[in-house]
């Protein structure tokens, strides 16, 4: 009877290890046999040798990176499997905040103004875009006051491809020329002024709005996270974080994060 009891109580904590572990999204890797965008449950085990690392994400938003040497489970709180919206998004709130005032921003002339989408490419300034897999970009600009041109090319000037915003419209197709696989970087031309835009693609799979704001984060597209905070704190209902949200662009400009983009 009392192997019996031992081995139910051992059965009971396996059911309820499992129910906490929760799936985590690999948004860096470096070796360890893991590859970014792969999903990890957090009950697993990995291993990390010297020199190898990988950050993932929870459900929750929360990054937790590891480096090697390694041999374990990843420290995620509760297994990443609860999500308490309201403090989940103060959280990336916070961690946004945080990330730009104490490592810093590259400047590029005045603040970037808030995208009214979060997948919207600001082709105005230089820096970190991020792009759902497999669709086609949607180019963007702050000032529709005046019909634009604008030209579109790869880093090696190899093609161009030359459009036009007409008066009153913000946003114009890229079309299928623009190949926005991983790593890829465009200079756009906007009358005098050039500027490059290295593109980082988001999984298709990756649908939690949570995570796709800590990965945004991540990569460096500040401007593009904090219009989906907004849209977040928005469909919630929380109107005193999606004010809060809405300010933090303001407060800094947009750019990619000197520090801890290793």
């Amino acid at each position: 009877m009392r192997v019996q009891a031992v081995a139910i109580v051992l059965a009971l904590a396996g059911l309820a290890s499992a129910a906490s572990a929760a799936t985590l999204v690999v948004i860096e890797a470096r070796g360890g046999g893991i590859k970014l965008g792969q999903k990890i449950d957090s009950a697993n085990v990995i291993t990390l040798k010297e020199g190898e690392r990988v950050t993932v994400i929870g459900l929750d938003g929360a990054a937790i990176t590891m480096r090697g040497p390694f041999n374990g489970r990843l420290p995620v709180k509760n297994g990443g499997n609860t999500v308490q919206p309201r403090a989940a998004l103060a959280a990336l709130i916070g961690t946004r905040n945080a990330r730009t005032n104490s490592v810093g921003v590259i400047r590029s002339g005045t603040d970037a103004a808030p995208l009214p989408g979060p997948w919207l490419i600001d082709v105005s300034r230089s820096g970190e875009r991020c792009t759902k897999a497999g669709s086609k970009l949607v180019l963007w600009r702050p000032d529709a006051s005046h019909a634009q041109s604008l030209s579109v090319m790869p880093i090696d000037r190899s093609w161009r491809a030359d459009l036009e915003w007409q008066v009153g419209h913000q946003e114009v197709g890229a079309g299928d020329f623009v190949n926005t696989s991983a790593g890829s970087a465009f200079v756009t031309l906007i009358g005098d002024q050039e500027f490059t835009l290295n593109i980082n693609t988001v999984p298709a799979d990756l649908d939690n709005d949570f995570v796709l704001v800590s990965w945004m984060l991540e990569k460096g597209c500040m401007q593009q996270a904090d219009a989906l905070l907004r849209q977040i704190a928005k469909a919630q209902g929380q109107d005193d974080l999606a004010a809060k949200a809405a300010s933090t662009l303001a407060a800094t400009p947009d750019g990619r994060p000197l520090a801890g983009k290793n």
